[in-house]
């Protein structure tokens, strides 16, 4: 992935700034960075209130407000006091039992719609106290076109709007209650296989499909919006920053709204949005859930929105094949240039339901043959592990025994290799990297992590980046001299001092959380581990991503040390996978030096 503009701490280079919404007025309820998990109720009727848990996302658009999906999740703790609006009737029917979620701009209730006698999810809107009354008459204006967009839009994979209600002069949207969790939620136990993204990214291309042919623009595609139902269900949810083709003026000329690490580049430049638009999001979402991240993250809004301008991401690793060519066709910059709706589901539908036997190689692979049965008795007749031209042939068949015998014989010499090193064996698609000259070491990584070094520490340091910009991976070899005094020495006291005063220059990192470990690697005595959580120092956010480092210090001798370090996010599925490609290096790290204990 090419770091144009991309790096941490980097303004971007054409001056980007996200529009900004014209002074005193209201933010739009519909824009939505984030939206928090909700609980899910055994006896609905009778559920007390809940407080979302939200995970750990992308930093977020400052205008942005979150509000809750119409869905039910599994993990929120209860609040010690009733909330005082359980039990309100609205509209003589839909009766408040208990908060999913909210947020700033708006609460989603579980409710019961007593009429028909079934649960429903009903949106409240919030709007700030100091709006006057014309501010306020907008937000309840957008609130009623959010429902009536995705009225519009007949398919099983949208969320079903059943009403609105006006009461306290407010609209408040009744739809479907979705029981599940959204896709954001199960990425945070673990990346997606290609067939099982490919499957979810069918359901939600319908979904879009059916949008686009209604004139609607859902422009916050993101995982946080797929929500995961019962029986496999798909459903894309919140179109509330849909934009219905044709309708002007309730949204101020410019205005950013959606998620930045998921909008297309021609919303960031400010440029009128198409249906090629949500599918540029699709393709993001599909990319993080074999990855487990939007390529495009990065640590604060105006590098996210550069990076998604410049960067141009490598295949994801988890998911080559058709399905990887499918989503960078997606992230193509141009518009133009990404492939239909229709090219895309017939990739989607081919990894996602790849193609059958036919019923006569079935038949012939199960042994079906004529004129003998399928038993296997002295008359030689047909087996299911026999092709039929062998059923009555004896002799063939027991050559036929010791080709399979001998093939099984070669399978488990490449797959098990009893003379190999055993468990020492590189994971499959990794590769040795040769860094003598530098670090009189070698290094095994996985082979599509690419090599650069920095301008400042090209004699010390080399570097390693995944294609998807998670991870990193950074070795360096250095030697305390009178005339490089700067060096640390290698204790754990001078580690923790040196991140407790915020790393390089003390402007690297903040709130760092340090601890260490022993090592005993190569036999040392004296390595150790550097576990340090922190956040960017140039991450001013109000809900910043927190990373890792985690690094081994092998001291050696006439002040020579090594310290090998893995960064990783500090939170979510990508820490498990993060720590174990830390294990995985240092298990296979081999330091060929003379200063070497």
């Amino acid at each position: 992935m090419t770091n144009d503009g991309g790096r941490a701490n980097e303004p971007t280079s054409y001056e980007l700034r996200p529009p900004q919404p014209q002074p005193q007025r209201s933010q739009s309820p519909q824009q939505q960075p984030q939206q928090p998990q909700q609980q899910q109720p055994q006896q609905p009727q009778q559920q007390p209130p809940h407080v979302p848990h939200v995970p750990p996302q992308a930093p977020h658009v400052p205008q942005a407000t979150p509000y809750q999906p119409t869905q039910v999740t599994q993990h929120a703790p209860a609040p010690a006091a009733p909330d005082p609006s359980v039990g309100r009737l609205l509209g003589g029917r839909y009766r408040l039992v208990s908060r999913l979620g909210h947020g700033g701009m708006g609460t989603v209730w579980l409710a019961h719609d007593e009429i028909v006698d079934r649960d429903v999810a009903i949106k409240e809107p919030r709007v700030p106290e100091h709006l006057g009354a014309q501010e306020r008459d907008t937000v309840h204006r957008r609130m009623r076109r959010e429902a009536s967009s995705a009225a519009r839009i007949d398919h099983p994979s949208v969320v079903t709007m059943h009403d609105v209600v006006v009461e306290d002069d407010k609209p408040w949207i009744v739809m479907e209650l979705v029981r599940g969790h959204s896709l954001a939620d199960r990425l945070q136990e673990g990346t997606l296989d290609p067939r099982e993204a490919a499957r979810i990214g069918l359901d939600v291309l319908n979904a879009l499909n059916a949008a686009h042919e209604a004139g609607v623009l859902h422009r916050d595609v993101k995982p946080d919006n797929v929500l995961l139902g019962r029986g496999d269900r798909v459903v894309l949810s919140d179109f509330g920053i849909a934009q219905v083709e044709g309708q002007q003026g309730l949204t101020e000329t410019g205005a950013f709204v959606g998620s930045p690490e998921f909008i297309s580049p021609e919303r960031v430049l400010g440029q009128r949005p198409g249906p090629e638009s949500d599918l540029w999001s699709l393709g993001v979402v599909l990319y993080a859930a074999v990855e487990g991240m939007s390529p495009y993250r990065r640590s604060n809004i105006p590098a996210t929105l550069q990076a998604v301008l410049s960067a141009e991401p490598q295949m994801p690793a988890r998911g080559s094949g058709p399905f990887g060519t499918v989503v960078m066709q997606l992230l193509r910059k141009d518009p133009a240039a990404r492939p239909s709706a229709a090219e895309v589901r017939a990739v989607l539908e081919s990894v996602a339901r790849p193609p059958q036997l036919s019923a006569e190689a079935t038949r012939l692979y199960q042994g079906a043959g004529t004129g003998g049965g399928t038993g296997g008795g002295a008359d030689g007749g047909g087996s299911k592990w026999v092709p039929p031209v062998l059923h009555r042939n004896r002799p063939a068949q027991y050559g036929l025994g010791a080709g399979l015998l001998a093939v099984v014989i070669a399978l488990g010499l490449i797959f098990f290799n009893p003379f190999g090193g055993g468990g020492d064996e590189l994971p499959e698609g990794w590769g040795v990297r040769p860094e003598a000259e530098i670090l009189d070491a070698e290094i095994s990584l996985p082979k599509d992590y690419r090599r650069f070094q920095d301008s400042l520490t090209d004699e010390t340091r080399v570097s390693f980046r995944d294609p998807s910009g998670v991870f990193g991976i950074s070795m360096e070899r250095v030697q305390k001299t009178p005339d490089f005094e700067e060096v640390l020495d290698p204790k754990p006291d001078a580690w923790k001092a040196y991140y407790g005063d915020g790393g390089d220059n003390g402007t690297e990192i903040k709130d760092a959380k340090y601890k260490t470990a022993d090592s005993s690697f190569s036999g040392s005595d004296t390595a150790f581990e550097n576990i340090v959580d922190f956040t960017p120092y140039s991450d001013s956010s109000d809900d910043p991503i927190h990373y890792r480092y985690h690094e081994l210090i092998v001291p050696g001798k006439d002040n020579v040390h090594w310290r090998l370090r893995v960064s990783m996010p500090a939170e979510g599925a990508a820490v498990k996978d993060g720590e174990e490609l830390y294990e995985n290096v240092v298990k296979h790290l081999v330091i060929k030096s003379d200063y070497l204990p």
